[in-house]
């Protein structure tokens, strides 16, 4: 028997399509939000073991999409959180740019 997890919203609906009969259940409240914690970090551990760029490109893809339910969780909307990012980014900047902060000089 396997051990369950969160899935994206439509999995049943095209697991059904395939003929199957999904046994699923709604999270709500704690239990989601661990959920989505527990999910967050199958999605990392999958983007840093994808191979190809494709492969990296949809695991990114998958860990944004769990933010945005972390954040839905908290009471945030998608475009709250991409008005801070832009925020930030725009006042302390991004990290595509590598930088290493190592301390200051003595």
């Amino acid at each position: 028997m396997t051990t369950g997890k969160l899935v994206r919203d439509r999995i049943p609906e095209l697991i059904s399509a395939e003929g199957r009969k999904p046994i699923v259940s709604k999270l709500t409240g704690a239990a989601l939000l661990s959920a989505l914690y527990d999910k967050l970090a199958e999605e990392h551990e999958e983007l840093l073991t994808a191979e190809s760029a494709e492969e990296k490109c949809e695991e990114i893809a998958d860990v944004i999409e769990v933010l945005i339910g972390i954040a839905t969780q908290y009471g945030f909307e998608e475009a709250e959180v991409m008005d801070s990012v832009a925020r930030k980014r725009e006042e302390r900047g991004g990290f595509a740019d590598g930088v290493f902060y190592e301390g200051d000089e003595r």
